[in-house]
């Protein structure tokens, strides 16, 4: 049923060519370390249970279109919304880097070597000294991921446009993060979901 993704491994001929490596601040590099090797078991970080239920329900319907296992589907948007709170990143923005990186598929590989769903490029490993990690891992090739974009984004003082070009390898460009931005408009960006609750429809905005 999820064979594909454990034995193929893909190309990806288009992303990541023009990526080099950047010094990483230095608690960016103790938390790679330290918090990779030490991971918390991945969970929903909601304020609200019954909207951490409304979130995972919309974003696996949506997942469908690339993945249909729904154990596969429900470990992959929990450690991807998990990640993203701990590095203080909206999940929906993780989401559509995803998208336009590997199609949700963890064993791609790039043309340069870049590797998993969010395509880290194995320098990272060195530069955080954590060189025994293995990027085919989801939680490792994640925190990685979101680690990096953190990283950038304090760099480029909140500017998530600079910080997702810094995240590509393409400073000055905008090809890239329109490409991100597409993906959230049409995939990813969140709304109000109506459920059933107490045999009532209600509306449960999960973005608040």
């Amino acid at each position: 049923m999820i064979k594909w993704l454990f034995f193929i491994f893909a190309l990806n001929l288009t992303y990541a060519a023009t990526r080099v490596p950047e010094g990483l601040a230095a608690d960016i590099q103790t938390g790679l370390d330290f918090e990779t090797l030490n991971p918390i078991h991945p969970h929903l970080v909601f304020n609200d249970p019954d909207k951490a239920q409304a979130w995972l329900r919309d974003m696996s319907h949506r997942l469908d279109k690339w993945i249909k296992d729904d154990y596969l589907k429900t470990g992959y948007l929990t450690i991807i919304q998990y990640e993203a709170a701990r590095a203080n990143l909206d999940p929906q923005i993780v989401l559509s880097i995803i998208t336009v990186e590997s199609r949700f598929n963890n064993f791609v590989i790039s043309s340069a070597g870049a590797v998993g769903l969010m395509q880290i490029m194995p320098f990272w490993q060195f530069w955080a000294g954590t060189p025994e990690h293995n990027l085919f891992n989801v939680q490792t090739n994640l925190r990685y991921g979101c680690s990096i974009l953190r990283y950038y984004l304090q760099k480029e003082n909140g500017n998530m446009e600079q910080a997702l070009a810094r995240y590509n390898g393409s400073i000055g460009k905008n090809w890239y993060p329109e490409l991100v931005m597409q993906a959230y408009y049409n995939y990813w960006r969140p709304y109000p979901v109506v459920t059933m609750k107490n045999n009532q429809l209600v509306t449960i905005d999960y973005t608040k």
